[in-house]
Protein backbone atom coordinates (compact mmCIF):
# COMPACT_ATOMS: atom_id res chain seq x y z
CA UNK A 1 0.00 0.00 0.00
CA UNK A 2 1.73 3.28 -0.67
CA UNK A 3 1.80 6.02 1.53
CA UNK A 4 -1.41 8.13 0.03
CA UNK A 5 -3.10 4.99 0.36
CA UNK A 6 -2.66 4.75 3.79
CA UNK A 7 -2.92 8.23 4.55
CA UNK A 8 -6.42 7.79 2.65
CA UNK A 9 -7.46 4.90 4.16
CA UNK A 10 -6.56 6.52 7.37
CA UNK A 11 -9.13 9.52 6.84
CA UNK A 12 -11.48 7.24 5.67
CA UNK A 13 -11.42 5.46 9.18
CA UNK A 14 -11.47 8.54 11.02
CA UNK A 15 -14.55 9.91 9.20
CA UNK A 16 -16.52 6.43 9.37
CA UNK A 17 -15.98 6.95 13.20
CA UNK A 18 -16.90 10.36 13.45
CA UNK A 19 -20.15 9.49 11.31
CA UNK A 20 -21.03 6.94 14.09
CA UNK A 21 -20.92 9.16 16.96
CA UNK A 22 -22.53 11.79 14.86
CA UNK A 23 -25.34 9.18 14.16
CA UNK A 24 -24.90 8.16 18.08
CA UNK A 25 -25.07 11.89 19.21
CA UNK A 26 -28.18 12.50 17.34
CA UNK A 27 -30.02 9.75 18.91
CA UNK A 28 -29.17 10.80 22.57
CA UNK A 29 -29.68 14.10 22.16
CA UNK A 30 -31.42 14.95 18.49
CA UNK A 31 -34.00 12.54 17.27
CA UNK A 32 -37.19 12.23 16.98
CA UNK A 33 -38.49 12.50 20.57
CA UNK A 34 -36.70 16.00 21.47
CA UNK A 35 -37.84 19.81 20.52
CA UNK A 36 -34.83 20.69 18.68
CA UNK A 37 -35.50 17.95 15.81
CA UNK A 38 -39.15 18.79 15.07
CA UNK A 39 -38.29 22.65 15.09
CA UNK A 40 -35.74 21.22 12.31
CA UNK A 41 -38.70 19.72 10.68
CA UNK A 42 -40.90 23.06 11.06
CA UNK A 43 -37.58 25.02 9.50
CA UNK A 44 -37.82 23.01 7.09
CA UNK A 45 -41.65 22.68 5.78
CA UNK A 46 -43.11 25.65 6.92
CA UNK A 47 -41.00 28.00 4.52
CA UNK A 48 -41.69 25.35 1.59
CA UNK A 49 -45.47 25.41 1.90
CA UNK A 50 -45.15 29.51 2.44
CA UNK A 51 -43.32 29.27 -0.89
CA UNK A 52 -45.73 27.03 -2.40
CA UNK A 53 -48.60 29.81 -2.01
CA UNK A 54 -46.71 32.99 -2.55
CA UNK A 55 -44.70 32.04 -5.57
CA UNK A 56 -45.24 34.33 -8.76
CA UNK A 57 -45.47 31.49 -11.02
CA UNK A 58 -45.06 33.51 -13.82
CA UNK A 59 -41.58 33.69 -13.03
CA UNK A 60 -40.61 30.66 -11.42
CA UNK A 61 -37.60 29.24 -13.28
CA UNK A 62 -35.81 32.84 -12.30
CA UNK A 63 -36.86 32.50 -8.84
CA UNK A 64 -36.06 28.47 -8.74
CA UNK A 65 -32.68 28.98 -10.15
CA UNK A 66 -32.20 32.22 -8.09
CA UNK A 67 -33.28 30.09 -5.18
CA UNK A 68 -31.11 27.30 -6.26
CA UNK A 69 -27.74 29.07 -5.68
CA UNK A 70 -28.55 30.38 -2.59
CA UNK A 71 -29.03 27.20 -0.96
CA UNK A 72 -26.32 25.50 -3.30
CA UNK A 73 -23.68 28.86 -1.90
CA UNK A 74 -25.29 28.28 1.59
CA UNK A 75 -25.14 24.60 1.68
CA UNK A 76 -21.21 25.10 0.83
CA UNK A 77 -20.48 27.95 2.95
CA UNK A 78 -22.21 26.24 6.29
CA UNK A 79 -20.00 23.21 5.27
CA UNK A 80 -16.92 24.65 5.36
CA UNK A 81 -17.43 26.64 8.48
CA UNK A 82 -18.83 23.18 10.21
CA UNK A 83 -15.88 21.68 8.69
CA UNK A 84 -13.50 23.75 9.74
CA UNK A 85 -14.91 24.20 13.42
CA UNK A 86 -15.76 27.74 13.23
CA UNK A 87 -19.22 26.54 14.03
CA UNK A 88 -21.46 24.02 15.09
CA UNK A 89 -25.30 22.87 15.05
CA UNK A 90 -26.05 21.12 18.00
CA UNK A 91 -28.68 18.90 16.90
CA UNK A 92 -29.46 18.28 13.74
CA UNK A 93 -32.75 17.01 11.78
CA UNK A 94 -31.40 13.61 10.18
CA UNK A 95 -27.71 13.17 11.48
CA UNK A 96 -26.90 11.67 7.70
CA UNK A 97 -28.03 15.09 6.24
CA UNK A 98 -26.15 18.30 5.81
CA UNK A 99 -25.88 20.13 9.75
CA UNK A 100 -28.35 23.20 9.18
CA UNK A 101 -30.71 21.41 6.07
CA UNK A 102 -33.82 23.51 7.21
CA UNK A 103 -31.34 26.86 7.37
CA UNK A 104 -29.63 26.44 4.32
CA UNK A 105 -32.40 24.23 1.97
CA UNK A 106 -35.63 25.48 3.10
CA UNK A 107 -35.70 29.04 5.56
CA UNK A 108 -33.10 30.92 3.87
CA UNK A 109 -33.58 30.53 0.49
CA UNK A 110 -37.13 31.01 0.80
CA UNK A 111 -36.91 34.18 2.73
CA UNK A 112 -34.11 35.19 0.10
CA UNK A 113 -36.53 34.33 -2.83
CA UNK A 114 -39.12 36.32 -1.59
CA UNK A 115 -37.24 39.19 -0.98
CA UNK A 116 -36.09 39.19 -4.77
CA UNK A 117 -39.85 38.44 -5.71
CA UNK A 118 -40.46 41.28 -3.85
CA UNK A 119 -38.21 43.91 -5.52
CA UNK A 120 -38.05 42.71 -8.81
CA UNK A 121 -42.66 42.99 -8.46
CA UNK A 122 -41.70 46.70 -6.95
CA UNK A 123 -38.64 47.69 -8.69
CA UNK A 124 -37.02 48.37 -5.12
CA UNK A 125 -33.23 47.93 -4.65
CA UNK A 126 -32.08 44.39 -4.11
CA UNK A 127 -28.58 45.16 -2.46
CA UNK A 128 -30.63 47.37 -0.33
CA UNK A 129 -33.35 44.90 1.04
CA UNK A 130 -30.79 42.06 0.63
CA UNK A 131 -28.58 43.64 3.20
CA UNK A 132 -31.38 44.40 5.63
CA UNK A 133 -32.58 40.69 5.44
CA UNK A 134 -28.71 39.82 6.17
CA UNK A 135 -28.42 42.12 9.22
CA UNK A 136 -31.97 40.36 10.59
CA UNK A 137 -30.83 36.82 9.65
CA UNK A 138 -27.00 37.30 11.06
CA UNK A 139 -28.11 39.31 14.48
CA UNK A 140 -31.27 38.19 14.77
CA UNK A 141 -31.98 34.81 13.54
CA UNK A 142 -28.24 33.19 14.65
CA UNK A 143 -28.85 35.12 17.73
CA UNK A 144 -32.07 33.30 18.74
CA UNK A 145 -30.25 30.43 17.71
CA UNK A 146 -27.06 30.73 19.83
CA UNK A 147 -29.67 31.41 22.75
CA UNK A 148 -31.79 28.37 22.24
CA UNK A 149 -28.48 26.64 21.91
CA UNK A 150 -28.98 25.60 18.33
CA UNK A 151 -25.94 26.95 16.75
CA UNK A 152 -22.65 27.80 18.73
CA UNK A 153 -19.35 30.13 17.31
CA UNK A 154 -15.80 28.62 18.02
CA UNK A 155 -12.42 29.84 17.52
CA UNK A 156 -13.07 33.34 17.00
CA UNK A 157 -15.96 33.62 14.58
CA UNK A 158 -19.17 35.83 14.68
CA UNK A 159 -22.20 37.31 13.81
CA UNK A 160 -20.47 40.16 11.67
CA UNK A 161 -18.11 36.82 9.90
CA UNK A 162 -21.96 35.44 9.30
CA UNK A 163 -23.12 38.69 8.00
CA UNK A 164 -20.31 38.99 4.99
CA UNK A 165 -20.53 35.44 4.08
CA UNK A 166 -24.74 35.91 3.80
CA UNK A 167 -23.07 39.25 1.66
CA UNK A 168 -20.84 37.34 -0.28
CA UNK A 169 -23.32 34.63 -1.02
CA UNK A 170 -25.98 37.00 -1.80
CA UNK A 171 -23.95 39.18 -4.60
CA UNK A 172 -22.61 35.86 -5.88
CA UNK A 173 -26.27 34.67 -6.40
CA UNK A 174 -27.73 37.70 -7.74
CA UNK A 175 -24.70 38.27 -9.99
CA UNK A 176 -25.12 34.59 -11.50
CA UNK A 177 -28.93 34.83 -11.92
CA UNK A 178 -28.33 38.15 -13.81
CA UNK A 179 -25.79 36.58 -16.15
CA UNK A 180 -28.00 34.17 -17.66
CA UNK A 181 -30.57 36.27 -17.87
CA UNK A 182 -28.19 38.18 -19.77
CA UNK A 183 -27.07 34.95 -22.12
CA UNK A 184 -31.28 34.59 -22.45
CA UNK A 185 -32.05 38.26 -23.71
CA UNK A 186 -28.99 37.86 -25.84
CA UNK A 187 -30.24 34.73 -27.45
CA UNK A 188 -33.72 36.61 -28.22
Amino acid sequence: MTKQNEALEKISEKQQEIASDWFQYWEDFSSFSTWPFWFHVVMFVVPLIVLYFKLDRKKALELGFFGLNIHVWFAYFDTLGTRQGFWTYPFQMLPFLPNSVGLDASLVPVLFILLYQWVKNHNKNYYFYAFLLSLILSFGLKWFFVSMNLFKFHMGANYFHLLLTYLVILGLSKWIVDLFLHFQKEAQ
